[in-house]
């Protein structure tokens, strides 16, 4: 992969940065006022629409201090992949003209104990802690690679730091694989239902079949054709039904009393939740000065798990929804889990209607912001990848989507959660990566931190 500079258009507003953590450079203090555009792009300020709402906002300024605008060489705390020899780069994509709204106020603030808690106690509204995360890592490390930090945008009005978490290259294709098999290990389940657009389903049929697990994998109606045909290929039993993910998830429950099997929820799992979460704690291991962690969500077990891994750490954590479907945005904003009815955006693997039980409450009281963005801007993000040597799917270019539409200058990582494209699992077996993509994904981890 060739790294080059990706040049989206700036956003209206910039929010705060928050300071470097330990082992960084002091940050000088500057006014906690929002920066404002340039006078060559003047703010706008559009009204919300229920197509595309707000940023939420989960930050004060008495919980951050703002850094200034960085540029040049990220520091050492946080490594990223040198550039490598490679055709010339690509001319910069533009995203399309973006629909960005004015920031609202956010809902009345809870205490957010999970910001300032000490490693290993639980975050509130939740059982887990750290050392269920820690215990996650342990048991999933045989079945998982770590995956590499590489290089993203070295220039540009998105700064010199961000970087990419590459859980596209994991095996089964995506971060699934790690709460999948935190649960059916320490479960030990022989027979396990589950509901899952694809991924979560993909991750598990890889697992089941050398630990004798009889799978069944219930799948919504617009599930991705090529996903499916890769369970089944890997010996799971697939059941469709008609609806959205509510339905399917209601089946998936009514099967699993029917035949006494486990279920394992796709994110709405406290064993899953700690295995997501290893995917947050590798990052800030390797990148230790990450100033801002963009997340997928969806179901939200990947931002609770980044949430659980960034407990007592400065990081700023951003959800990132697709717009058609903003259940953690609109539930924050009510104070409650809110369902939303089922839509079709491009981001299949990130199509949840309500937020999980226990994803919910690890999410409500440690995330920073969660924004918002269209599929025309997810299409862009992926064909960015694309062009630059990351086979991402349209689910795992949401978080890059999102940190170009946030446009800030800071040390940031962008989570690329997932590659299971259809050309993928036509050409690939999508079970254990091969001897070589192993110690490739290794190696580059092992550069990144040196």
């Amino acid at each position: 992969m060739t790294p080059t500079d990706l040049r989206p258009t700036p956003p209206t507003t910039r929010r705060p940065s928050p300071p470097g953590p330990p082992g960084h450079p002091a940050d000088p203090a500057r006014s906690e006022t929002p920066a404002t555009e340039s006078p060559a792009a003047p703010a706008r300020t559009e009204t919300p629409s229920a197509e595309h709402p707000a940023p939420v906002s989960r930050t004060t300024p008495a919980e951050r201090t703002a850094a200034p605008a960085r540029t040049g060489t990220p520091p050492a705390g946080h490594p990223a992949a040198p550039a490598k020899a490679g055709p010339p780069p690509a001319e910069p994509l533009t995203p399309p003209a973006r629909t960005t709204t004015t920031a609202r106020p956010a809902p009345p603030e809870r205490p957010v104990v999970g910001r300032t808690a000490a490693v290993g106690r639980p975050l509130p509204g939740a059982r887990l802690t750290r050392a269920d995360l820690n215990a996650a890592a342990s048991r999933i490390a045989p079945y998982i690679v770590r995956t590499p930090l590489l290089r993203g945008p070295a220039a540009g009005p998105y700064g010199p730091g961000l970087l990419l978490k590459a859980e596209h290259l994991q095996r089964g294709g995506s971060f699934k694989t790690r709460g999948a098999a935190n649960a059916v290990l320490a479960l030990g389940a022989d027979r396990v239902v589950t509901g899952s657009s694809g991924n979560h389903g993909i991750a598990l049929a890889r697992l089941a079949r050398p630990l004798g697990i009889t799978l069944t994998v219930v799948l919504a109606a617009g599930a991705a054709p090529a996903k499916a045909a890769a369970i089944r290929a890997l010996g799971a039993q697939t059941v469709q039904v008609a609806g959205g993910v509510a339905e399917r998830e209601e089946r998936a429950r009514a099967l699993a009393e029917e035949t006494g099997a486990l279920l394992v929820p796709s994110s709405d799992h406290p064993l899953v939740v700690a295995g997501q979460g290893t995917v947050g704690a590798e990052i800030l291991a390797d990148a230790p000065g990450t100033e801002t962690l963009y997340v997928p969500t969806g179901g939200g077990g990947l931002l609770a798990g980044v949430c659980l891994a960034a407990a007592g750490h400065p990081v700023r954590v951003v959800g990132v929804e697709p717009a058609l479907t903003p259940r953690y945005a609109r539930s924050l904003a009510a104070g409650h889990p809110v369902g939303l009815p089922p839509c079709a955006t491009v981001a299949d693997g990130l199509r949840g209607q309500r937020p999980g039980r226990v994803p919910y409450p690890v999410v409500r009281d440690r995330v920073d912001e969660l924004i918002a963005v269209d599929d025309s801007e997810i299409l862009a993000a992926t064909a960015l990848l694309h062009r630059h040597g990351v086979d991402a799917e349209p689910s795992g270019a949401v978080a890059l989507a999102g940190a170009l539409r946030a446009g800030r200058r800071e040390r940031a990582v962008a989570i690329v959660s997932g590659g299971n494209t259809p050309a993928r699992l036509r050409t690939t077996h999508p079970g254990p990566l091969s001897r070589t993509r192993i110690h490739t994904a290794t190696t580059l981890t092992k550069e990144h931190t040196s």
